[in-house]
């Protein structure tokens, strides 16, 4: 044999245990799930009875005889307009994603897995009243038609969606609105961040939060603060404009109870914040102490065992597998273990061993009670829905046609005993430290009718909710619940505006929503300061920017010429807020500012709305406001002509208007429109310049006038 011909034949030997190697540490090719029963998938479609009236504005109507009737054509109807982000929500509940996105989605995969999502849903679905399995399998059931009908757009694996599916996804997400994601991700640092408690030598005070929600609006004022005897509730959720948390907006009517307006997520079978007939209430974010780190003495002897109340005892142990797309058909299985104590999910790390316990650990509910709160017709009604206590957290503002409000500050409160700091790492070997209870839904913080007439949230501390003498106290809580204590701007500012306002008009109602000033307690006044006391002599754009700043009066209206400088050099502070990354360098954040404006414009007076813009399709226009103003709008970094493009903040928003006869008028507005992914929509972009220019459009509740508008009506499955 030549020695040319034994080199290429150890080449490829070496080449094939190459491969072999791969393949035994976990590389696999995917051939693809099998071909799904698309006729079968389409069948159950027969069992429903739904008309989809679209409105001038294609925003679906939704009628039924049943719930179950108009949640199957709420899933249809969703995924006409965002099937890419419907589908990729039910694979990353399944701890699927990273097999379709890579290797960026894997962490999602694990958490999936370390959650235990799918052993709480298949342990819970089955206990879930009968109605609420009919909506979760009627929502999953109109996802299977339109995909059906439009194989060549679903990802290999995904059908069928069940009504499982719909669950996970509840289970997956809700604790994540409290911030669980942070505490993981704070795991997962290269070092220790917090210390250990060590009990009630050093048990913590009122302490505020270091990380600031993008946030939400909420409003509701009761007829004896308003001028003409009318209770009005604004919801106004900040949100980004799409993925799986934006807002899709529609209405539901069944012959059952349902007849409600707002807003739902992809994924979502009933409204999630709206308004019915009778009543209504608005969403925003709160962030109570809901997660609790511990720190595992584990077995050196045994990696799997840890010590409490003196004993070693068992984790319960798995090994997840987590498929990461490559390129082609190539994956990589990565094998992971998943490791739980009797405190919950485990995770290893170089700085050490942790256990984490956290609300809504089990909790399959979430749908129960808000199909609940859909139903809902009065107060007691409503509250009734709120003592299920199935949602793990979330601030809920309330309105009614019988002239009642609240403020609810809604969390799945843990019962901890007294005498450690709850917010540092807690020792993982004292049984006593792990909480089995939550605080009774009357014991959370909550104003219902207040003498003042109006309640208000903005992410702030529910400690500054309405008037100063109808507030609650801190000390009316135990301390052990870790309610947050600070301010937003948008929360000094909403108060700076309603309290001094003893009878509101349906005008200023408006006004405030749309309020585009910073407080003087702000952070951006704050800045101010420090930006004015510096000395830039012989610096002339930078004493220039100065003069500017000296002028501002502090509101980001669309028209103003000094909001540039200040804005733009506040908003890397107001991310880092957001992000609870350390903060910037604020003179060169100045700095910066003004050499981007510069070099975009060649000047630093440049109003506002120029800088500032939203676009969709063809529509580029200017907006008012920016972060954390009631006029909320968060920008993308600044695009190649130096502008800021908003990305999220004010996206559905709703004012519902009870007279004092009970008639309700309801008025919307979403930042694009009806159709989510669809350029060639004409309701791609239809509602952006109302939007950009801070109207309203005015919802057709009665049939008639809906009919008289539609554009479309159809029956899906016929």
């Amino acid at each position: 044999m030549s020695r040319l011909r034994l080199a290429g034949l150890v080449l490829v030997l070496l080449f094939v245990v190459g491969i072999a190697a791969l393949f035994a540490f976990g590389l696999r090719v995917n051939f693809g799930a099998a071909e799904p029963d698309y006729e079968a998938l389409a069948a159950p479609a027969s069992n429903y009875d739904v008309e989809i009236i679209r409105d001038k504005f294609g925003v679906p109507h939704i009628y039924g005889q049943r719930d179950a009737d108009v949640v199957f054509g709420l899933a249809y109807a969703q995924a006409e307009d965002d099937w890419a982000t419907m589908q990729e929500i039910v694979v990353a509940a399944r701890g699927n994603l990273a097999q379709q996105r890579g290797a960026d989605a894997a962490v999602t995969d694990y958490l999936v897995h370390l959650l235990r999502v799918w052993p709480t849903t298949n342990a819970g679905y089955p206990d879930l009243p009968q109605n609420i399995r009919e909506i979760a399998e009627a929502y999953a059931h109109g996802t299977n038609l339109w995909a059906s009908e439009h194989p060549d757009e679903v990802w290999d694996g995904v059908l069928p969606v069940t009504g499982e599916d719909v669950i996970a996804g509840f289970v997956f997400k809700t604790p994540f609105f409290y911030g669980l994601d942070g505490v993981f991700k704070e795991l997962f640092e290269e070092t220790r961040s917090k210390e250990i408690s060590l009990g009630p030598d050093n048990a913590f005070l009122w302490t505020e939060t270091p990380k600031y929600p993008i946030g939400s609006n909420a409003i509701a004022v009761a007829p004896s603060r308003s001028t003409d005897g009318h209770t009005r509730l604004l919801i106004n959720s900040h949100q980004p404009f799409a993925g799986p948390v934006a807002w899709y907006e529609a209405r539901l009517k069944s012959e059952e109870g349902l007849d409600i307006a707002g807003g739902v997520f992809p994924g979502a079978p009933v409204i999630l914040h709206g308004h019915n007939r009778n009543l209504g209430w608005a969403n925003t974010v709160n962030k109570p102490d809901l997660a609790d780190v511990y720190v595992l003495d584990v077995n050196p002897d045994n990696p799997n065992q840890y010590r409490l109340d003196g004993e070693w005892r068992d984790m319960e142990a798995s090994v997840a597998t987590i498929k990461v797309k490559l390129f082609g058909p190539l994956e990589w299985h990565a094998q992971r273990d998943v490791k739980y104590s009797e405190h919950g999910p485990v995770l290893e790390t170089e700085h050490g061993v942790y256990a984490v316990r956290y609300a809504g650990m089990g909790e399959t509910r979430q749908l129960v009670q808000y199909h609940s709160l859909n139903r809902a017709n009065n107060l007691e009604e409503w509250l009734d829905a709120m003592r299920l206590q199935a949602l793990p957290s979330i601030n809920y503002v309330y309105g009614d046609k019988d002239g009642n409000i609240a403020y609810i500050y809604n969390a799945q409160m843990p019962k901890r005993i007294d005498g450690w700091d709850w917010q540092k790492y807690l020792p993982g070997d004292r049984s006593e430290l792990i909480w089995s209870e939550y605080h009774d839904f009357d014991a959370l913080p909550q104003l219902i009718n207040p003498p003042s007439g109006f309640v208000f949230n903005a992410n702030n501390t529910p400690f500054e909710a309405t008037d100063d003498a109808d507030d609650l106290r801190p000390e009316s809580f135990p301390v052990t619940m870790g309610i947050e204590t600070q301010m937003t701007n948008r929360g000094y500012r909403g108060l700076e505006l309603l309290r001094p306002d003893t009878q509101i008009s349906a005008e200023e109602f408006k006004d405030y929503k749309f309020d585009k000033t910073y407080s003087k307690d702000s952070e951006l006044a704050k800045l101010i300061e420090v930006w004015l006391a510096e000395d830039f002599s012989g610096e002339p754009d930078m004493e220039a920017a100065q003069k500017l700043l000296a002028d501002f009066d502090m509101s980001a209206d669309m028209n103003d010429r000094n909001a540039a400088v200040a804005v733009l050099a506040g908003e890397p502070v107001v991310w880092a807020q957001i992000q609870g990354t350390p903060m910037p360098d604020t003179i060169q954040s100045l700095r910066d500012t003004v050499a981007h404006l510069m070099e975009h414009w060649g000047r630093l007076d440049v109003p506002w709305g120029e800088v500032n813009r939203i676009r969709r399709g063809d529509i580029d226009l200017p907006l008012g406001g920016g972060p954390d103003l009631l006029r909320a709008v968060y920008a993308r970094l600044p695009q190649d002509d130096g502008r800021l493009v908003a990305q999220g903040g004010d996206t559905m928003i709703y004012i519902a208007d009870w007279a004092p006869d009970g008639s309700l008028k309801s008025e919307s507005i979403h930042q694009f429109g009806s159709a989510t992914l669809d350029e060639t929509s004409p309701h791609y972009a239809d509602q952006t310049p109302l939007y950009a220019t801070e109207q309203f459009r005015e919802i057709p509740w009665d049939r008639e006038a809906l009919e008289a508008e539609a554009t479309r009506t159809y029956k899906p499955g016929q």
